[in-house]
C-alpha cells in the first residue's frame, strides 16, 4: 500500500460467523426507510430483502426481469420491484430516472447483484461482463442515484464483494480481458471484487461529508445461492462447479447436501445476508465508512497475503488485503470508470 495508515480494524461487535441476519438486526425498527437491493429476488439478496422489510424497510428490488421477481417476493409487506439490466446503460439511466421521479429518499443501496466466472463474455461496448457488471453498473447506478442518497440525509451504500477480490488486483492496462482471460474467468471475478471494494473506499471519502457512507461484504460462501457463471446463449457451464467438483472443495457432502461451517466461511443464506444487513443498518458502523467487512465487523488486514487457488482450496482466506484498499488506487478506479461510462 502507498500509506501506513487503513481503517481495517475490527470493533468487536460482538456478532460471530455464525450470526444471522435476525441476530444482526435485533430490535432495529427501520420503518420509513427506503432500501433499493439489486437482485434483491435470488439468494443473498432475497434474504437481505426479507430480513430489511420484515424490519420496516420499503424495498425496492431491482431485477432483469422484475415479473419473475415479483413471483420471488410475493408475500413479503413493503416490497416492489423494478427493471434493471447492469449490463445495458440505458437501463441503469431509465431505473435511476424513475427512481428519482418519484421522490423519495435513498437511505440504502444494496448493490448485491453479481456474476461469477465461467467463459469470456462481452456486453455491447467491448467490456468484460463480471467488470461490467459486478462493478461499472453498480458505479453508474450509485452515482445516478446520488440526489436520492444525499436527501436521505445519512445514508449507506453497500457493494458486495468476496475473499475472492484476493486473486487480482485491477489490471490497469487491460481490465477488460483483451489477453489473459483463464479457462475458468476466475481472475476477471477476483478484480471485479477488487473493484467493489475499492469503489465502496474512494464513494466514503467523497461522500461521507454528504452523510453517505460506503462499505464493501465479504458474505462468505453459500453454495445455495447459485451465483456460478453467468451464461450467454449456448455456452455451457464450466465443469468445476458440478458436485464432484464442489465436494472437493468440502462445500457439499458426498449426499450432495451443502456443508454448513460458517467458522470456515460455509454458511447458511441467513448467516451469509447477515453482513449486509449489518452494513445497512448497524449503528456501530454510524461513525467509520469505507471498509471491507465480513463476519459482521471490520475485517483485519492481511498484510502479507500468500498465494492460493480458490477453486481448490476448502477453506480459503477471506481477509481483505492491501491491495483493495489502496486509497490511491480507489481514485485511480473511480476516474477509470467515469471514463469507460462516457464510452
Amino acid at each position: 500500500m502507498t500509506t501506513t495508515t487503513h481503517k481495517q480494524h475490527p470493533l468487536g461487535t460482538g456478532f460471530t460467523p455464525a450470526s444471522t441476519t435476525g441476530d444482526v438486526l435485533g430490535d432495529i425498527d427501520l420503518t420509513g426507510t427506503n432500501v433499493v437491493v439489486t437482485g434483491g429476488h435470488n439468494g443473498l439478496g432475497l434474504e437481505t430483502t426479507r430480513a430489511l422489510a420484515g424490519a420496516g424497510a420499503s424495498v425496492t428490488v431491482a431485477a432483469r426481469n422484475p415479473d419473475r421477481a415479483a413471483e420471488k417476493v410475493s408475500g413479503i409487506p413493503r416490497v416492489e420491484t423494478a427493471r434493471l439490466d447492469l449490463m445495458d446503460p440505458a437501463s441503469i439511466d431509465e431505473f435511476v430516472a424513475r427512481y428519482l421521479d418519484s421522490g423519495r429518499a435513498l437511505h440504502v443501496l444494496l448493490n448485491n447483484a453479481g456474476i461469477m466466472a465461467g467463459p469470456l463474455v462481452r456486453d455491447a461496448r467491448g467490456y468484460e461482463s463480471q467488470f461490467a457488471t459486478n462493478h461499472l453498473g453498480h458505479f453508474q447506478l450509485t452515482l445516478g442515484l446520488l440526489p436520492a442518497l444525499r436527501s436521505a440525509h445519512g445514508a449507506r451504500v453497500v457493494n458486495l464483494t468476496s475473499g475472492g477480490h484476493r486473486l487480482s488486483d485491477i489490471r490497469w492496462d487491460d481490465p477488460h480481458f483483451t489477453t489473459g482471460y483463464d479457462e475458468m474467468g476466475m481472475l476477471a471475478y477476483g478484480q471485479s471484487k477488487t473493484a467493489n471494494v475499492l469503489f465502496a473506499v474512494e464513494l466514503d471519502r467523497r461522500w461521507a461529508a454528504d452523510g453517505i457512507r460506503g462499505y464493501a461484504v465479504h458474505p462468505g460462501i453459500i453454495t445455495t445461492t447459485n451465483l456460478g457463471p453467468w451464461l450467454a446463449e449456448g455456452q455451457e457451464r464450466s465443469a468445476w462447479l458440478d458436485d464432484s467438483a464442489q465436494r472437493a472443495m468440502g462445500l457439499v457432502d458426498e449426499a450432495g447436501e451443502p456443508v454448513i461451517d460458517p467458522y470456515h466461511e460455509k454458511k447458511t443464506v441467513q448467516q451469509g445476508a447477515s453482513t449486509s444487513v449489518f452494513a445497512a443498518t448497524s449503528p456501530f458502523l454510524a461513525q467509520i465508512g469505507g471498509v471491507y467487512l465480513k463476519d459482521n465487523d471490520v475485517s483485519p488486514l492481511d498484510e502479507d497475503p500468500q498465494e492460493i487457488d480458490f477453486v481448490t482450496e476448502t477453506n480459503p482466506p477471506a481477509t481483505v488485503v492491501p491491495h483493495a484498499v489502496d486509497p490511491v488506487s480507489a481514485r485511480r478506479l473511480w476516474d477509470l470508470s467515469e471514463r469507460l461510462l462516457e464510452g
